[in-house]
């Protein structure tokens, strides 16, 4: 069966003030839309891989047919990563994490502030399009990085990173450009607000798991 756009789990509006409605469509209906339909063309020209679900195709990329690899590789990054983004993003969210996860956080990067201030500086820092991650790395540890274009730590032996994801910030321009412009700082600051921590404690919890 084709992949699917998923629905957005609230309204448009409803992470005012830190991402306004039009940038939310936008990025939802326009260019997260346009990354489920071109990852279908893809893989309508080999039927066999419709079936396969978009971790698996991430995870086996070098099994892609070439003629589509890069196309799949792009959208099937583009639509995983704000499939995984829209689903963190919550109305009346932020704060910190609560149990393990807090705990682990504070054990890697000495507390919550100073993982914070990691992450904000890998996001604004990531030269061009990317995605700031917090992620579970192959030896099992917290770690911090970002990946160029749609790429994402479950791409293994493509990526520049490797684990499982459990937080990410979308850093290309489309996420804040008519609310922010060039201040992408701004956009990463307010991103804390939106970070919907009991979903991201599931995910710990289910990679520790």
């Amino acid at each position: 069966m084709p992949i699917k756009l998923p629905e957005l789990p609230y309204a448009y509006n409803a992470l005012e003030p830190h991402m306004d409605e039009q940038t939310v469509r936008i990025h939802h209906d326009k260019h997260h839309a346009t990354y489920v339909t071109n990852l279908n063309a893809a893989l309508d020209k080999h039927p066999e891989w419709h079936g396969k679900s978009l971790e698996e195709l991430a995870a086996n990329l070098k099994s892609v047919p070439e003629d589509i690899r890069t196309a799949v590789r792009n959208n099937a990054g583009g639509t995983w990563n704000h499939n995984l983004y829209w689903d963190l993003l919550a109305p009346n969210a932020g704060g910190q994490p609560s149990g393990e996860l807090l705990a682990d956080i504070k054990k890697t990067f000495g507390d919550f502030a100073a993982f914070q201030q990691k992450l904000n500086a890998t996001a604004v820092g990531h030269f061009a399009s990317g995605w700031g991650w917090l992620y579970i790395d192959a030896n099992g540890k917290l770690a911090i990085g970002s990946t160029p274009g749609h790429d994402n730590p479950l791409m293994a032996g493509t990526a520049n990173l490797i684990g499982k994801p459990l937080l990410v910030v979308d850093v290309w321009e489309h996420a804040y450009y008519l609310k922010f412009q060039n201040r992408r700082a701004d956009f990463v600051g307010g991103f804390w607000n939106m970070v919907n921590w009991k979903k991201v404690e599931s995910l710990y919890a289910a990679a520790r798991g």
